[in-house]
């Protein structure tokens, strides 16, 4: 039996630069609203991590209402020649929607453990807030932020329903493991689906035993690191 290996390459592409997005992003929002207690505070935080509970038919149907023709990005979109929808970036765009609840979530938990006091006393010595967030924050809080980053890609890695409504099934282009799990079980080639599960349950576990490694380490040098300050 011949298999062909585009759809582990989609996947692995598309969770690699949902990853990248959704890290920058989730380390954004997480710091700015740690930082920042407002009104909305609690609108935002709901708002932000409401891609994690709601279904990903529901997330399909959003961003189908969003990026869709008759939609004003939609027709944004169209008019310079871009065309979202059952497209290679359309699996990026949905694979960042749903892991960017994981990523944000995890790494503003990181950020609530920090201790205040370390943060003031860099402000006292005339330290600006940027640096503060490079040299201080983001050192302190990084096991977490691994952790979210690793969640963010095998989250990325399994998408699937939201994935189907705005890509599509289209072999080559859009077609993902878990899109191909699906169809290939449609099509009674259930030996064809049993390696990819086994693929992607395989990936799946090497990221978190590496997540898990890397976490544990990355804690241990921090402490080391605090103690020999």
């Amino acid at each position: 039996m011949e298999m062909d290996l585009t759809p582990l390459w989609i996947s692995m592409k598309t969770a690699f630069f949902a990853t990248t997005i959704t890290f920058f992003l989730g380390i954004i929002a997480a710091w700015f609203l740690t930082i920042k207690k407002g009104r909305f505070h609690s609108i935002i935080d709901t708002i932000f991590i409401l891609p994690m509970v709601l279904p990903p038919t529901v997330l399909g149907f959003f961003l189908l209402v969003i990026f869709g023709r008759n939609s004003p990005i939609g027709k944004l979109l169209y008019s310079i020649g871009i065309n979202i929808i059952f497209s290679w970036p359309a699996t990026v765009i949905a694979a960042s929607v749903v892991a960017f609840p994981l990523m944000y979530r995890t790494s503003k938990g990181a950020f609530a453990q920090i201790d205040e006091n370390l943060l003031n006393a860099a402000r006292t010595l005339g330290v600006s807030e940027l640096r503060i967030f490079w040299t201080i924050t983001i050192p302190l809080a990084w096991p977490g932020i691994a952790a979210g980053t690793i969640l963010a890609f095998t989250r990325s890695l399994g998408e699937f329903g939201a994935t189907l409504m705005i890509a599509g099934n289209i072999p080559g282009k859009t077609q993902t493991i878990p899109i191909a799990i699906f169809f290939a079980m449609e099509g009674g080639e259930m030996d064809k689906a049993l390696l990819w599960v086994l693929l992607i349950f395989t990936l799946s576990l090497i990221v978190i035993l590496l997540s898990n490694y890397f976490t544990r380490n990355g804690s241990n040098l921090s402490i080391k690191g605090g103690i020999n300050r």
